[in-house]
């Protein structure tokens, strides 16, 4: 593909190809920016990379609207787009050379499907699926190998479900969701009544819900509680390895990193935002557009807006004040020690 051809395609504030119309090389794949080589295209976000310009092996480049950064690519013949998002806009160059795979419309003979069922238009079922009773499946749904989906389930159009994915029964999945392999959606939430000899089960009676847009990682599992719903927010992406407990809530646009943990009846407002590691105790409360950094240990409500690292969490800047005088703690011990008599 010509770095011609992709500038249309993506957005951009300015190019190279005004300026220098005979520089339009080849492009056959993208790359990171340290490890990229001839017929390759990649980017640059902030400072901290910026010297890559000068010595990169990239046929392309990606680069925030800085005039030096461009007079250095030009300099080496190296065409440009400028964009206020180089990632965002290398996301879109991205799209242009890759796909991830999708089986065509079929149903795999393998597949075991219940009477009953209710197919949309263009669905893909790979081999040795189990559907059961009463699920609707949306128009251009992917269903991949060795996926179980109980009964009573709802599945939104273009929503992909990779192999070995498990659907609990009456789970509500949205339209244009993403379940990655072996995650678990809608099975039962952790709900134990003690009593004198031990401990009384709770049925999880309620439904988990899914709505448009959600992505869900890898062996990540969302349980549903013993009445009412687990619901997690349209657009909102899930890492890995993450656990969702009964009766949460989460809101629209919020990103969960890999083995995040939240106890039963965590709510989260839209645009959180939670780093790897963090726990969530029961029934918390987190405010819109919160973030919470690694590892940390929430175990109280967090207002909107606000940062907070360390376990239990405290606020961000306070968190640095400590970390900061933590580090010369050693010396104080060993100064206040030669203070004594």
């Amino acid at each position: 593909m010509k770095f011609s051809q992709i500038v249309p395609k993506v957005n951009h504030l300015a190019h190279s190809l005004t300026n220098n119309p005979e520089i339009d090389p080849d492009l056959i794949a993208v790359a990171a920016i340290d490890e990229a080589i001839t017929g390759t295209i990649s980017y640059i976000e902030g400072k901290k990379y910026a010297h890559w310009v000068e010595k990169t092996n990239a046929s392309a480049l990606i680069i925030p609207p800085d005039p030096a950064l461009q007079d250095i690519a030009s300099h080496r013949q190296i065409p440009w787009l400028t964009s206020g998002e180089p990632r965002l806009t290398f996301a879109q160059v991205i799209d242009l050379f890759y796909q991830p795979y999708r089986p065509q419309p079929q149903i795999h003979p393998t597949a075991v499907i219940a009477p009953g069922v209710k197919l949309g238009k263009n669905i893909a079922i790979g081999p040795h699926v189990v559907i059961e009773r009463d699920v609707k499946l949306g128009d251009d749904v992917c269903i991949h190998p060795n996926v179980v989906i109980y009964p009573e389930v709802n599945i939104g159009d273009r929503s992909i479900l990779h192999a070995n994915c498990t659907i609990h029964e009456r789970t509500q999945i949205g339209k244009d969701c993403v379940i990655h392999s072996g995650a678990v959606i809608g099975a039962e939430g952790f709900g134990f009544v003690p009593i004198a000899t031990g401990w009384y089960k709770m049925q999880q009676s309620g439904v988990t819900v899914l709505e448009d847009g959600v992505e869900v990682g890898c062996n990540s599992t969302i349980d549903r509680p013993a009445v009412g719903e687990t619901r997690i927010g349209k657009q909102t992406k899930i890492d890995n390895l993450v656990h969702i407990g009964h009766g949460c809530h989460l809101g629209a646009n919020c990103a969960l990193a890999g083995q995040v943990g939240l106890a039963g009846g965590v709510t989260l407002g839209n645009r959180v935002i939670l780093a790897g590691q963090v726990g969530v105790a029961n029934q918390a409360k987190i405010g819109d557009g919160a973030i919470a950094s690694a590892q940390a240990g929430i175990h109280n409500d967090i207002k909107a807006g606000e940062i907070v690292s360390g376990s239990p969490a405290i606020p961000h800047k306070i968190y640095l004040k400590i970390a900061a005088i933590t580090q010369r703690l050693p010396d104080m011990y060993q100064f206040f020690r030669e203070q004594r008599p």
